[in-house]
């Protein structure tokens, strides 16, 4: 299978599955502002076509002076939050630099060979320490070649980013400032269905004017979600235990807050299901509680200490997606010597709480994964021969030296979903690429096997066998690689090395 390096999509064009964090396109048709990015706006390399910020404001801004002489009378729970939190919403802007294939029709007559065009993009994020540490999503920022950030009064600053993890899709920024208001942090873990969550950031960035973050509001809808890709979806990302809102959500909204009626930040904007583009009251965050987790790992470590148990849990079973949902957690192999092995945990062992979080299926056990610490004990209910067992698993730092090497190329056989292919195995997704053949070796290692249909790697869609084979390419030696899978109708993902 040739191998060649890949190619990325715009980054401001919609994110390939269908939750993707609010990637659309800005363009103006026939007068039209028609949707898309919410990480940006596409922009020639031209001065004149990038989107400006005003000049910083001196003083308060208009909409802090209006807040400040607002009557009690027309106080209420979402103003006082929105007037604790907003003046720490920044907008991130980025510019990334793509090759041009050259115009066909300019090449017959000599020229158009081709070059480099500037494109720019927009998202939000929120200051989280006052000597200028932000957090945002990583797809705002992911390929980035420079990054600066907009505050509420005009201000703009250059950015250094401090570190980006692409499998919770955060990232952390820092600008040469001091003495900046903080954004005050709330917790996720005990969020309360239908509470009050107000949405705020910078939905098309400057095309709406100012760098004034607007709001939103709604309710916390649902907790726990797990996002995956599925028939009739924009955008993508595969994401685990997100918050649901109906806070409208929009392009540009991207790493900006989500806030509790407390004034708290709970969570980061981070994606929307929309069948049109726009807003539809299905949006999703990352909870807080991980976020900082994240950004605490990456200011301190200069990347995500991700937690190492040892053992593979087995694939789900059910012939349909609501029996796979139910299937339980059940243990396929130990590594000899894991924090697992040490705490007693054997193959065939089935996983049902862990920390007091009941898991049901394989989502529940990835969603808690993200939760644990390396170091930090937990307590996890283990069933065996019926009988209930408490252990204690202390979580290692992942084995990345003595990682398994594993040649993917070299053991699986991938085909391009074709309509034939997806009516003969009754294939739901609309693209992908179907494991023809696979060793045991790759089942045991990256619990792969033919009949699968590989539709995403690490939060990207993929729309071939092609597309499959640069993608791991790409990620072979930078860290844990994570594969979305439809198997018998259902989906669950899979994570492994490749060294």
């Amino acid at each position: 299978m040739p191998r060649r390096p890949v190619v990325s999509a715009p980054r401001h064009a919609p994110t390939r599955l269908s939750f993707r964090t609010m990637a659309y396109r800005l363009t103006l048709l026939s007068g039209v502002l028609l949707a898309f990015a919410c990480q940006g706006v596409p922009a020639d390399s031209s001065e004149a076509q990038r989107p400006v910020p005003p000049p910083a404001a001196a003083g308060p801004t208009r909409a802090e002076a209006s807040a400040a002489a607002l009557p009690q009378s027309r106080r209420t729970a979402i103003t006082e939050a929105v007037a604790k939190v907003a003046p720490a919403v920044v907008t991130v802007q980025t510019e990334t630099v793509q090759q041009v294939a050259a115009d066909p029709f300019e090449m017959f007559f000599g020229g158009g060979r081709g070059g480099q065009r500037t494109q720019a993009g927009i998202g939000s994020g929120f200051i989280v320490r006052a000597n200028g540490v932000i957090v945002t999503n990583a797809h705002v920022v992911a390929g980035a070649t420079k990054v600066s950030v907009a505050m509420r009064d005009g201000q703009t600053y250059d950015a250094t980013i401090v570190g980006i993890d692409e499998m919770n899709d955060l990232a952390v920024l820092r600008i040469d400032a001091t003495t900046l208001p903080v954004a005050p942090i709330g917790s996720s873990s005990d969020l309360a269905i239908g509470e009050w969550a107000i949405a705020i950031g910078n939905p098309y960035g400057f095309l709406l004017g100012n760098t004034e973050p607007s709001v939103t509001a709604g309710v916390i809808s649902a907790t726990g979600r797990n996002l995956v890709p599925q028939q009739g979806q924009q955008g993508g990302g595969t994401y685990v235990d997100m918050l649901q809102t109906d806070a409208s959500i929009n392009p540009g909204n991207s790493g900006g807050p989500l806030v509790n009626a407390l004034g708290e930040v709970i969570g980061v904007n981070t994606s929307i299901f929309s069948p049109t583009g726009g807003s539809i009251g299905l949006g999703f965050a990352i909870p807080i509680n991980r976020a900082m987790r994240v950004a605490e790992d990456l200011l301190d470590h200069g990347a995500v200490r991700h937690p190492w148990i040892g053992l593979r849990i087995a694939q789900p079973t059910g012939n349909t997606p609501r029996e796979v949902l139910r299937s339980g957690v059940v243990v396929r192999s130990v590594v000899v010597n894991s924090p697992a092995a040490k705490a007693g945990i054997q193959p065939g062992d089935t996983l049902s709480r862990s920390r007091g979080r009941t898991l049901r299926n394989m989502f529940d056990w990835e969603s808690e994964m993200l939760e644990l610490r390396v170091g930090e004990s937990a307590s996890m209910v283990i069933r065996r021969d019926g009988r209930a067992r408490t252990v204690t698993v202390t979580p290692a730092d992942l084995p990345e030296v003595g990682a398994n090497k594993v040649q993917v190329l070299r053991d699986v056989q991938l085909v391009s979903l074709t309509p034939a292919i997806r009516q003969e195995r009754n294939i739901r997704s609309a693209r992908g690429a179907l494991v023809v053949t696979a060793s045991d070796r790759v089942m045991d290692q990256l619990g792969v096997m033919a009949g699968d249909v590989i539709i995403g790697v690490n939060r990207n869609a993929v729309s071939s066998a092609e597309e499959v084979a640069r993608a791991l390419d790409q990620l072979a030696g930078r860290g844990l690689i994570q594969l979305v899978i439809e198997r018998r109708g259902a989906m669950y993902s899979t994570q492994f090395y490749i060294q």
